[in-house]
Parts: C-alpha cells; structure tokens; sequence
C-alpha cells in the first residue's frame, strides 16, 4: 500500500459537490431519459459515492490506478472466449482469463474506425464534435486541437502519472502529440499501420498492398516523383514541456517489415517499463497501452496460431504480451487497487477477411462501417474486489463512457468541461452494481461527418435517405437479425416516428453547441531531429497549403 493521501478525497467530495451544482452538458437523449430516471439516479449516487469513499479509504485513500488497454480492428467474440478460440484457431489464454476475473460489456459500441474511437475515449464526445471525422495516412497538417480537455487530462488535475504507449493516431501536428495532450511521457508512431505495416516491400510481395513500392512495377511514365507519399517520420517519444524526437531512425533508412517488428517489441517492453515506474511512486497512475499488433501484414517464417493468418497470427502472439503485461501488475503489488480495461477499438479490417485469419462472426461488417460488425467489440473490465468476477453485462455501453466514468472513480468529475456536450455517460452504478445498473439504452453511430445509424435498446435504425420519410427507413431488431439484413416495415412503422425524435433532440444540441474545427498546424513541428527526407517531403506538402 502506498503512504496515505488526503488530497485526492478532498478533490473527490469538492469535485461531487461541484458537479451537482454545475451538470455535464449531455445529449438531448440523455436528458431525456434523465427526466424519466433522475431521481433514482440521484439516490443510487449518493450510494455509489459512499462506496467509493470506502474503496479509497480501503487503499489508503488512494483512487484507482487505470490500465487501459486498446487493441486494433478485432471484432466482437474474436478474443476472450474459449469457444470462439476453437472456433478461429487462435488462443487467447491471457485474455480469456482476463474475461473470468471481471466483468465482460456485451453491448461496447465504438466508432467505427481507429482515430474517432480513440478521439471519443479521449475526450469523452463524439470524434466530429471535435473535427475529428476521419483516419488519416500521410502529412495532413490537422489533429486533435488543444482545446479539446481528454482523460488524461483531467487526470492530472487530481494527481495522476500519466503514460502512454503505441498507437495514437491524433494528428501530425505538436498540439495533438499525446504528450501535450495530458500524458506526462508518451512513445508512438506518428501515423498507423498503412504506413507502418503495408507501405514496405514485403508486403507489396504478400500481394496486400499495391502500387506503393517501385519494385512493383517499371514505372516507365512517372512523371510525379512526389505522388506516393516518402519521408514520414516513423516512431517518436516525448515528455510534458518537451520536444519529441524521432527514434530507430537514420537519414535515408528505408522503412521495412523487420523495423516494424522491432517497434513492437519496443513498446512492448516500453510498457512494462512505464508500468513498474509508475506503479513505484507516490501517486495513482493512469497507464494507456495501445499496441499495434495485431495489424501485420507480412505472413511469420513459422506460424503459431493453428489459423495462421497474419492478423490472427498476432492477435495470439499479443495475447501473451498482455499475459505478461498483468504479470507484472501483480509482481508490482498494485493489483488489487489497479482497474484494468482491455477492448478493441472496432471492427476487423474486412478488406483482407479470409486471408488475415480473422472473420466477420456474428455482426455483419467492420472497420468504417456503421454496422454491428464495425462498432461492436469485445471489453473486459477488471476491479479486485469491486466487480463481481466472471460477470457479465448487457447494458449499453459506448467507448465515450470510459471517460466520464474513469473520471467520476478518480475524483475527477469537477474537472470535466461544462462548456461543451459531453457524451459519456457516467456507468459507475454499472461497475459497482452489476447488469440491469447502465444508463444508456442508445447510441448514435456515424461515418465519418454523416450520422448513419441510431440504436435504441434492441433495435437499430439506417437513417433514410433524404427526402425518404422515416417509416421507410430499414429497422431492424438486433436480437432477431444481428447481421442486420433483413429490414422489417413491422418494426419501422411504429419506430420512425421515434427515432426521428431521437435525431431531432440530437440536432438540436448540435445547433446549441456547435462542432468544433480540428486542429490545423505544421506537420511535425515539434519534433527536434528530424531527417533531410522528412523536412523535403513537409516542404513539398507545404508548398500547396
């Protein structure tokens, strides 16, 4: 146990009072059903409040520590599940175990591609209220703008170390660096794994990315030399205050395969590193883990999943990094205080379905589609002693949630803005009280700007297309059709007029608080030792800006 701490209670009870007096701006859905459920909410809080005031008090007065743990593009029943292991040919022995110890969401709706999950985990909103609509490759000069206020953040405010490892994917620009957006020290590549993983000549020779190297083809007519994008910066790390440099990277050096595996293990081995270092000192500890794998495109010499594909292939080989990863958590004696969240960030990358090992199950769909199979993921949750172990919970659950949820266990509430919608919805009474405790029953699921789907309780409307009135509209219920392919006008003539109420009051929040605009800047400013290649290829981007 660590040395006891007075101040993070005393933020906590101020920070409650505050938010009683101050409400978090919320969706009009939200308020909706607030007004139905407020005042057993308000009571079931003051409960939650007093049992957190006991946990805390049971830890020394310390609030937990978090480790959030996301992984890329696996969808719903892919990992922590010995059946659907048998059914896949992948192991996932660790994760599964991870699943057996807490609670397991069944209803985690995310976004429906990396960088707006990621935005809405941040800042607790939906990504295009931020600006933020879409995943970018190469030199965009845009990113998540300062003043947005993310989790870490916040966390900060109320004593946290902060550290983040692996993908980010917010931007090119230094406001949107992770390190100047509340994370105390940070190692991520600046862009993703199109860059990382497709953009070598290897996987040019698995036949998975196309046009891009010049070994493919004689090129006899280029006339553009600067049409394929050259010279991205690669990995960097960086602390609060400071500039960020480039690492494993030489003037000239060519991006490959092997240097991708190496960034890997190097983050891998930066995570247990950064676990036992912050685990060791005086203050909770917020640690984000976001691996790369198991987005890899190049097949292994030897595979070790009985699937072998190359996605699937990774997936089991990070399965035992996550395994050691908890080990550790335990050999640091911060376990029973730590709550541990592991899910994904979306869909699978149906693109390369057959030959990545991986497969759209049970939803239809994935990564930057709408659909089930894009926004519904696996999540687990570990609380020692909280959450019930072996548990599970059908209640709805977006990825926005964790925010305002991480920031109520912390003490942290009061440090939430109040001057902009904040979609998460506080789900503690969901954690400490088990299913049948969410307070959520929608979700409004876009693509991009445009919002294509909403979800209510079991059922799920396809917005019509202009001019097209809602009775029209495909609905489907979820339970019955979870491929959502067959629409049936029996549910959608009682449920357009409903929804379409559900879209107005959706509106009409918008219009009160408008989107804000994504951070604009220089690509890479902020990185110190940058490479000759790399301020050609700014420039050339710069030229036409």
């Amino acid at each position: 146990m660590r040395p006891l701490s007075i101040l993070p209670v005393l933020l906590f009870s101020a920070g409650s009072a505050l938010a009683q007096q101050t409400p978090i701006v919320h969706d009009g859905e939200y308020e909706f059903l607030r007004a139905q459920f407020g005042k057993v909410w308000d009571t079931q809080d003051a409960e939650i409040d007093a049992r957190l005031a006991e946990i805390r008090s049971a830890n020394d007065g310390q609030p937990p520590n978090f480790l959030y743990i996301l992984i890329d593009d696996v969808s719903f029943g892919q990992m922590g599940d010995r059946k659907m292991n048998y059914v896949m040919g992948i192991e996932t022995p660790q994760i599964n175990q991870l699943a057996t110890e807490g609670l397991s969401l069944m209803r985690m709706y995310t976004e429906p591609s990396c960088t707006p999950t990621r935005t809405a985990m941040l800042t607790g909103r939906h990504p295009v209220r931020a600006g933020v609509e879409e995943v970018k490759v190469a030199l965009v000069g845009e990113g998540l703008p300062a003043s947005e206020v993310t989790l870490a953040e916040i966390l900060k405010e109320v004593g946290y170390n902060t550290a983040h490892i692996g993908k980010w994917h917010q931007g090119d620009i230094e406001q949107s660096y992770p390190h100047n957006q509340g994370f105390d020290w940070a190692a991520f590549p600046l862009h993703q794994q199109v860059q990382l993983s497709l953009m070598t000549t290897e996987a040019m020779r698995a036949n998975n990315m196309l046009g891009y190297t010049p070994e493919g083809q004689n090129n006899q007519f280029l006339l553009d030399e600067r049409f394929k994008p050259f010279g991205l910066v690669a990995g960097v790390e960086g602390s609060t205050g400071g500039p960020a440099s480039e690492i494993d990277m030489s003037a000239g050096e060519v991006w490959t395969q092997a240097k991708y595996e190496d960034m890997n293990l190097r983050y891998q081995q930066q995570a247990l590193e950064q676990l036992e270092r912050v685990a060791a000192e005086d203050a909770p500890f917020f640690l984000q883990y976001w691996p790369l794998y198991p987005l890899n495109f190049v097949y292994p010499d030897q595979a070790l999943s009985r699937n072998g594909g190359f996605h699937a292939d990774k997936l089991q080989l990070l399965d035992g990094w996550i395994g050691d990863l908890l080990v550790k958590l335990d050999q640091t004696g911060e376990a029973d205080n730590t709550i541990v969240i592991l899910m994904a960030d979306n869909g699978l990358m149906y693109h390369y379905e057959g030959t990545s090992g991986l497969n759209q199950l049970i939803y239809r769909g994935g990564k930057t589609q709408h659909l089930e199979g894009g926004v519904r993921t696996d999540a687990f949750i570990r609380w020692p002693n909280v959450i019930e172990p072996n548990s599970a919970a059908g209640d709805i659950f977006h990825v926005s949630d964790i925010f305002t949820t991480m920031a109520r266990i912390a003490g942290a509430t009061d440090h939430i803005p109040r001057d902009r919608v904040i979609d998460g919805i506080d789900q503690t009474a969901l954690l400490l009280n088990g299913e049948g405790n969410g307070r959520r029953d929608y979700v409004y699921v876009y693509e991009g700007p445009v919002l294509r789907s909403v979800v209510k309780q079991e059922f799920k409307m396809h917005l019509p297309a202009p001019g097209q009135p809602g009775a029209a509209a495909p609905t489907y219920n979820i339970y019955r059709d979870p491929r959502e392919e067959h629409p049936l006008v029996g549910y959608s003539l009682w449920a357009g007029a409903s929804f379409q109420d559900m879209v107005k009051r959706h509106q009409k929040m918008i219009a009160k608080y408008p989107h804000s605009e994504i951070g604009k800047g220089l690509p890479y400013d902020g990185i110190d030792n940058l490479r000759p290649e790399t301020e050609l290829t700014r420039e050339v981007f710069m030229s036409w800006q």
